[in-house]
C-alpha cells in the first residue's frame, strides 16, 4: 500500500486548496450578506476544480491508466 498515492499529487493539492478558498470567501460574504461576493467565491472554487483537471492533464496528477489497484506491474512482484 505505500505505492498508492491516495490522491495526494500537485494537482490534488492545489485543486482542493484553491477550491477551500474559495469556499472561506464565499462563507465570508454569506455572513456579509453580499450576494456578488458569495458568487464570486463560488466561481474561484469551481476555477480549483478546472485548475486541478488541468494539472492532471500536464501529468501532475494520478494516472488512471495504472490498474484498479492503484499499482503498476513492478509493484505486484
Amino acid at each position: 500500500m505505500a505505492g498508492n498515492s491516495h490522491g495526494h499529487t500537485p494537482a490534488a493539492w492545489t485543486g482542493v486548496t484553491i477550491a477551500f478558498i474559495g469556499f472561506c470567501i464565499a462563507g465570508a460574504f454569506v455572513v456579509l450578506a453580499n450576494p456578488l461576493g458569495m458568487f464570486a467565491g463560488l466561481a474561484v472554487a469551481a476555477l480549483g476544480g478546472v485548475v486541478g483537471l488541468a494539472m492532471r492533464a500536464a501529468g501532475l496528477g494520478k494516472d488512471t491508466k495504472s490498474s484498479s489497484s492503484g499499482r503498476t506491474a513492478d509493484q505486484h512482484g
